[in-house]
């Protein structure tokens, strides 16, 4: 029986990326969902690829809650398997289907992906190969190009292309809305881990994920760096693999001593803002707390299915 597969591409102003990204994508079913470009992306794939199934959005929903879209749209459709691909990243042919392959004799793996090479294809993704230091067969094997393994194992890759079974997001479900941009693959793969799932890079099929490695800007203000706060406690305490409350109690405790201390030396500029640090510690912890609970249990989590 054929399996029903469909790409997942996730578009905002990715007019750079997008025809080619396509383009290495013809021989799919695709889904876009668009998160309210503003560069035309639209207008663009209904002319040049009216094949694509094309979910505009009103306004920008993040990675996570656009993706749940494509991959609820496909799972009502009957799809046995998911590819999501970003929008900057482009398919080698006969990856998906080796992916499939691969899964069909591995069901344990709950997430598989392709290696990610650079746009050019001359060398690793420079995220890509932070991640594989875990397996030091994968890197050794890469190096020589002799690969011994049909599937490597790691703890985490980047959702920049994953290939997801039917059979893990019954288990996990769709991407978890606390996080509206970066950290949501971190999250999944958590919970993946959690249910008893093994993620996996296949070897000898690739993707070339066109970016440049950019180092991480300084905070241009404390608003900056409250949101890059929240982002570091959701990431670490959404972590469902680990107890929290010990953490908890330690951030809280330092934060105090921290205001205490700025305010005895009358800095209350910098006291204020650790206020605003502690409240926000307050109000992501509820939030971290039912996602904490909701993912634990097994589910089809945050995605739209007829008759569920």
């Amino acid at each position: 029986m054929k399996t029903n597969l469909y790409i997942i591409i996730v578009a905002y102003n990715g007019m750079t990326w997008l025809s080619k990204c396509l383009k290495s994508c013809e021989s799919y079913k695709v889904i876009v969902v668009d998160n309210h470009s503003s560069d035309g992306t639209a207008a663009f794939i209904r002319q040049n690829f009216p094949e694509v199934v094309l979910l505009q959005q009103d306004t920008n929903l993040g990675f996570g809650a656009a993706n749940n879209i494509g991959i609820s749209y496909a799972l009502n459709k009957g799809a046995d398997y998911l590819f999501l691909l970003n929008q900057d990243a482009y398919l080698e042919q006969g990856t998906i289907e080796k992916l499939i392959q691969v899964h069909k004799i591995n069901t344990d793996f709950g997430i598989l992906s392709p290696i990610h090479f650079n746009g050019i294809g001359n060398q690793l993704d420079y995220n890509f190969s932070k991640y594989i230091k875990e397996n030091t067969n994968l890197q050794l094997d890469l190096n020589k190009h002799l690969y011994n393994q049909e599937v490597y194992e790691l703890s985490f890759v980047n959702a920049a292309a994953w290939l997801l079974p039917r059979s893990t997001l019954e288990i996990i479900g769709g991407f978890d809305p606390i996080f509206h941009h970066y950290g949501e693959d971190v999250n999944y793969c958590h919970r993946v881990l959690y249910h008893h799932f093994k993620i996996g890079v296949v070897p000898e099929v690739y993707i070339y994920h066109d970016r440049a490695y950019r180092k991480r800007k300084k905070f241009k203000s404390q608003a900056d760096e409250l949101t890059y706060y929240e982002r570091g406690l959701k990431q670490s305490w959404a972590n469902i693999n680990v107890e929290i409350e010990s953490n908890v109690r330690i951030k809280k405790q330092i934060i105090v001593k921290t205001i205490l201390k700025l305010i005895l030396k009358l800095k209350f500029t910098e006291a204020k803002f650790n206020m605003d640090k502690y409240g926000q510690l307050k109000n992501v912890l509820p939030e971290v707390m039912n996602s904490r609970k909701k993912n634990a249990e097994i589910g089809l989590h945050y995605l739209n299915l007829k008759n569920e």
